[in-house]
């Protein structure tokens, strides 16, 4: 259904900006120091991301693999 490619597009489209603006935050922050940008630590974040999944064992891992394996089979036009 077209409705339905549409959607999709659309939501590849603001993941793509989403991840975009990850990386840049993290240069930023990594360049310019926390003060730079106090709404968000961003790389904060990822480590307490990185660590829950350490944390969690087999079950964190596997839920790594899942996060990494859809990120890598996004259809890039």
């Amino acid at each position: 259904m077209p409705i339905f490619n549409v959607i999709k597009d659309w939501i590849r489209q603001i993941t793509e900006v989403g991840l975009l603006l990850v990386a840049l935050f993290i240069v930023v922050q990594i360049l310019f120091g926390k003060a730079w940008f106090t709404a968000a630590d961003v790389v904060a974040n990822l480590i307490e991301l990185i660590k829950s999944f350490g944390e969690n064992g087999i079950v964190g891992l596997i839920a790594l693999v899942i996060v990494l394996w859809l990120f890598a089979n996004r259809k890039v036009d």
